[in-house]
């Protein structure tokens, strides 16, 4: 048993929040949390208890454990008001919860030790039966949650806002090599660590028309007549900081139908109408992300960003009233920021509510959402700028649309200002897109009214400027700003790599937990051979996890001793999985025809989802899935190439992952990629990065050194010098001979089973105009790739590269990354919260239970 305490935490003294013996932190403690909650919440009798319900009752043993410091909190900022970031997100990829707050309470060993009491020795046998949440897709929903962890360890009162889907993400299986989506049944075993609060519902309108009046003073006003109504009922998810009493919340929205059954209707035969409504409403938090390739799926997605984003304003407005805190206080109370552009609907919203519910004058009520809204933009791709015809917006938000229209005629009354006779400059600036079909431009009206916008990476943020944005830029130079992404060091270092934790810790303390830029003591053993030794033997060993996971899940042996190249994200052309899969080829290629000479032994590993109606992601996914039937079956390839895809990756699986890469592939196209935050996750846990110069690979660069990182391809500048000469990609396929044959070898069938038709959408898009210029790369990369080689032949130079990685990465920890959000854009303050008692030491009890059936 560990008898050592969080820092800061305590205990509440009686009369505090909670019970104490639902408080306490050690092994006993837990123990008889985990016994009750069988009891009584689960009515199980622990002889019987599943691992199921072992995970469940200690789940709720933590989550006492996290009450009294949330409860506090809120005690706390209604006592002493302060100003709360609200950050609103369509995702939260918060991962699994349970040993996440295990490490955020500091109670990991004394929770092992309560497990051996109920016969089980190894506590990955519990924290294995965690589902993980799907409410996010990618990076953008994980940043959030790195986000909300780091707020929270800072002591800076947050909430996060989203919506509890359903479904969420949907499940991946690989079958015949090509993904199958399914149904992602999260909450089919209930979920422990939601509190629902249906005392707080907000109601939310949808269609129907205007009306103008004139209120008892005299004053014109507008109200909003609504076709239909849906509830959203709150669900908290508190977020606990490092060692700290600090307990941030996620606050999710279900959605409930106002009259959930239609008696007349049933009682009339109509069985499906006697339940329309209800179905018709919670439809809005089924799933994450609807196909918007109908008229009904973008209904639904603009549904859908609309109602939590209301729920959220309401929310925060009854928070102001509820302690009897003027409206116009609300920027000083409340710190909104969008992340994307799907939340930007709070513009209209805000300004909604100030101007119709609270009845403020239309200057006051701008003042006000100017004053409290920031935008993050997080991509470049116009196709990933929403936009909404207007037929759409304004029968589903009517009286939103004629705020827009107010709102944009205002803007460009100043633009005409500046840019008298400039019909052109006016357009470009416009809220409303006219060319074409008729639409609102969301990124538009959120840079409008926010006081800052900012990238995610000091090159992001610069294109931004440059290009996506640059009237706006010259319009408000000083609104524009950058904040480059990270990602908390708690659970993917310190949770997810317990042997490399272990040799941080034993080497330079464990201060790097809480201050990442610690790592940078590991320096000073760069040339130690001995510690250098033991650094690639704590890699190894990880690695081996990771080798027995491939097994079981693919059958495929692979080496650990070999390279673990690694790339797993999103599937999406612009991340250029097939550059990958084609220098997978050109590699196994030159083991056929015996030109491998020094190349290193590799484990490739590719990982991620493709958008359902993605065709061309789903093709790619399939062409990486046939080359890996090729070469895992080839015997020339025994202990010198393998290929792996591993399906439906997630944090969990992200969690073995990244610790146990040794190549980290970061190959988007210059100038597409915002930021990634994969890229940083690798750094942290040693991996070197091959890689172009887009999104944060720039500052990752420059953080570690150019001889620690592995440069290859054009530069945004000289991609879109190829796009202005006209681009030809056969020209590459021309000037190489080992481009051709690794074509040529796609198109005869050789990764298809003799089939020529089933890629030849991937060829013809690389051939024929190669958007994301593959071809005019794969020279480079497969330079770079040798420089891999070289390096991963001379292991004590390979540790040492992996060890300043590691060394380096204290700047893209999410601890900063919130620093530079709470300083410079939302002006939110550190806001400890103190619990003063006395913590027991009761040694653990020795009682022994039968281990579960």
């Amino acid at each position: 048993m560990n008898d050592h305490q969080p820092r800061n935490l305590s205990l509440p003294t009686p009369g505090c929040f909670a019970d104490p013996d639902r408080s306490g932190l050690t092994a006993t403690d837990v123990f008889d949390g985990m016994t009750e909650h069988l009891f009584y919440t689960l009515g199980k009798l622990a002889p019987s208890a599943s691992r199921h319900d072992l995970y469940m009752a200690l789940s709720y043993a933590v989550r006492d454990r996290l009450m009294t410091r949330y409860l506090a909190g809120i005690e706390a900022i209604a006592a002493n008001p302060k100003r709360i970031v609200a950050y609103l997100s369509a995702e939260f990829l918060i991962g699994p919860q349970l040993g996440n707050n295990l490490l955020m309470l500091g109670i990991q060993e004394e929770a092992a030790e309560a497990l051996k009491q109920f016969g089980i020795n190894d506590i990955e046998e519990i924290l294995d039966v965690e589902e993980e949440p799907g409410l996010g897709n990618g990076g953008l929903g994980r940043l959030a949650a790195c986000f909300l962890e780091s707020l929270a360890t800072l002591e800076i009162p947050a909430t996060g806002y989203g919506i509890r889907y359903e479904f969420g993400i949907f499940d991946q299986l690989i079958r015949d090599g090509w993904q199958v989506e399914i149904t992602d049944k999260w909450l089919k075993a209930g979920w422990p660590w939601e509190i629902p609060h249906p005392d707080q519902a907000c109601f939310v309108g949808f269609g129907g028309h205007t009306e103008s009046y004139r209120d008892h003073q005299g004053a014109y006003r507008v109200r909003w007549i609504p076709a239909e109504h849906a509830i959203g009922v709150p669900h908290d998810v508190p977020v606990l900081g490092y060692r700290v009493n600090t307990c941030d919340r996620l606050r999710l929205w279900r959605a409930d139908a106002t009259e959930s059954f239609d008696f007349y209707a049933f009682n009339s035969g109509d069985y499906y109408g006697a339940v329309e409504e209800k179905v018709g409403s919670e439809t809005l938090c089924k799933v994450l992300y609807p196909n918007d390739g109908t008229a009904k799926g973008r209904q639904l997605r603009l549904k859908q960003q609309h109602f939590f984003v209301s729920c959220s304003l309401q929310d925060m407005i009854r928070s102001l009233d509820a302690r009897g805190i003027p409206i116009q206080e609300f920027p000083d109370h409340w710190a909104v920021q969008l992340n994307d552009t799907h939340p930007s609907i709070a513009v209209a919203e805000l300004m909604r509510l100030l101007l119709d519910d609270k009845h403020l004058e239309w200057e006051a009520a701008w003042a006000i959402t100017t004053a409290c809204l920031s935008y993050t933009n997080h991509t470049l791709l116009p196709e990933a700028l929403e936009k909404w015809g207007l037929d759409l917006f304004g029968s589903l938000l009517p009286r939103h649309l004629e705020l827009i229209f107010e709102i944009n005629r205002r803007f460009l009354q100043q633009v005409r200002l500046r840019h008298p006779g400039n019909e052109g400059v006016l357009r470009r600036l416009s809220i409303i897109d006219e060319t074409g079909e008729k639409a609102v431009r969301m990124a538009h009206l959120a840079t409008i009214a926010s006081h800052h916008v900012n990238g995610v990476a000091a090159l992001h943020s610069d294109l931004v400027k440059q290009e996506l944005f640059p009237e706006f830029a010259n319009h408000w130079p000083d609104k524009f700003t950058n904040v480059t992404n990270g990602v908390t060091p708690r659970r993917w270092l310190a949770l997810a790599n317990p042997q490399l934790s272990a040799l941080l810790n034993e080497t330079i303390g464990d201060g790097w937990v809480r201050n990442l830029e610690e790592l940078r003591q590991l320096e000073r053993y760069a040339d130690d051979g001995g510690f250098l030794e033991n650094w690639g033997a704590t890699k190894l060993s990880v690695k081996r996890h990771l080798t027995h996971y491939i097994h079981r899940h693919t059958g495929v042996l692979v080496d650990p001793a070999s390279m673990f190249d690694v790339q797993v994200k999103r599937i999406h052309e612009y991340k250029r999985q097939h550059l990958n899969a084609l220098q997978v080829i050109a590699q196994y290629l030159r083991i056929k025809n015996g030109l491998a000479d020094g190349q290193a032994p590799r484990t490739v590993i590719f990982g991620g989802k493709a958008a359902p109606g993605y065709a061309m992601a789903k093709l790619i996914i399939r062409f990486i899935n046939g080359i890996a039937d090729v070469v895992n079956a080839d015997p020339d390839m025994d202990g010198r190439l393998r290929v792996i895809f591993l399906a439906d990756y997630n944090v969990k699986l992200g969690e073995r992952v990244y610790p146990s890469a040794d190549l980290s592939e970061q190959i988007s196209t210059a100038g597409l990629e915002a930021s990634g935050t994969g890229n940083m996750k690798f750094m942290m846990n040693g991996a070197l990065t091959i890689g172009t110069l887009d999104g944060a690979n720039v500052e990752i660069r420059e953080e570690v050194g150019d001889d620690n990182f592995f440069l290859f391809g054009r530069t945004t500048e000289g991609i879109a010098r190829l796009r202005e000469e006209g681009y030809r990609p056969w020209d590459h396929i021309d000037a190489s001979p080992e481009l051709r044959e690794t074509l040529n070898l796609i198109e005869y069938g050789h990764f298809s089973n003799g089939d020529t038709e089933l890629f030849r959408p991937l060829l013809e898009n690389l051939i024929g105009h190669d958007p994301f210029f593959v071809l005019a790369d794969f020279k480079a990369y497969l330079e770079a790739q040798e420089a891999v080689s070289k390096a991963w032949n001379d292991r004590p130079l390979w540790n040492r590269m992996s060890l300043l990685n590691t060394a380096r990465s204290g700047k893209f920890s999410s601890d900063r990354s919130i620093r530079d959000y709470a300083e410079r854009i939302w002006r939110a303050e550190t806001f400890p919260v103190t619990i003063t008692c006395q913590i027991d030491e009761a040694q653990v009890k020795g009682r022994q239970l039968p281990a579960p059936q």
